[in-house]
């Protein structure tokens, strides 16, 4: 799945073009081919399609892992969930099988969503609220600060890695980055959110943020055939490296199972440590 850095990396590229791909500001969306209606969560789909026509791209954005189109009326949202893609195509070139959406966009381009899954949604809403309202503080944001962090840390009394995962405690860590970061913070992925003492505390939250800046700047990760052109999986301290030497310390690369998700770790950099809440 997409996460923070792959879907900045994604805005980015829509926003400024990228190579042959073209940037889709103030271009005008001539018409909308829906040719699955799943992916659509709202409005209806022959309402959206009505009400997208003659829109224009203003400006694109960024919030957790959804993708922010503000157009010339109201908010293209969308959110690519396991599979989901999108890529700008000149005009005229036949649709691939799992293309779901296109949109035809003045100057001869198509802006093409492609999941062969079906998780991925769109929304067309008059505030972006709306659907984002639930999700937690950006990580990245200037808002989000250590001391921020060690006050939602405290309220909860959850396993770690778990935590940093819900959408709604902080937008945009998936399983890649929340593996990534915690071992920078060297952290167990089953300490218990409100055992962290301040120096955890701050070491988790550079962690979080230092992961996601070299992420972004890595264009994010490739590690199947969803996502292109990431850099960041050759650069990956523990995530889906189980076996294999920890780049710190020499140990060997441990993987588990936390919450349903497989979790890798450094067993000597991320030591258990307390399990319960401490001074």
């Amino acid at each position: 799945m997409p996460e923070l850095p792959e879907v900045e990396t994604i805005a980015r590229k829509l926003r400024e073009g990228c190579g042959a791909d073209p940037s889709i500001l103030r271009r005008e969306i001539l018409s909308v081919e829906i040719r699955h209606p799943k992916p659509v969560a709202f409005p209806a789909v022959e309402v959206a399609r009505e009400r997208m026509r003659s829109l224009v791209f203003e400006e694109i954005s960024r919030r957790g892992k959804f993708l922010v189109c503000r157009l010339s009326h109201g908010y293209l949202l969308i959110h690519l969930r396991m599979s989901g893609d999108l890529q700008v195509l000149p005009a005229g070139q036949p649709p691939r099988k799992h293309d779901h959406v296109i949109w035809h966009l003045s100057g001869d381009a198509d802006l093409r969503f492609h999941d062969p899954r079906r998780f991925g949604r769109i929304w067309l809403v008059e505030s972006p609220q709306d659907v984002l309202g639930p999700l937690g503080p950006e990580p990245l944001g200037p808002d989000f600060t250590e001391a921020r962090l060690g006050e939602m840390l405290r309220a909860r009394k959850r396993l770690i890695k778990p935590l940093l995962l819900d959408q709604t405690f902080l937008a945009g860590l998936g399983n890649i980055y929340t593996d990534e970061a915690l071992h920078r913070a060297r952290l167990h992925p089953l300490r218990r959110s409100d055992t962290l003492h301040k120096d955890e505390v701050a070491r988790l939250w550079h962690g979080i943020r230092t992961a996601l800046r070299v992420g972004i700047a890595q264009d994010g990760a490739s590690i199947d055939w969803v996502y292109r052109g990431g850099n960041f999986q050759n650069h990956f301290r523990v995530y889906g490296r189980e076996g294999e030497r920890c780049k710190k310390c020499g140990a060997k690369i441990r993987r588990i199972i936390v919450g349903q998700r497989s979790t890798y770790f450094c067993p000597r950099c991320q030591r258990a440590g307390r399990k319960s809440k401490g001074k």
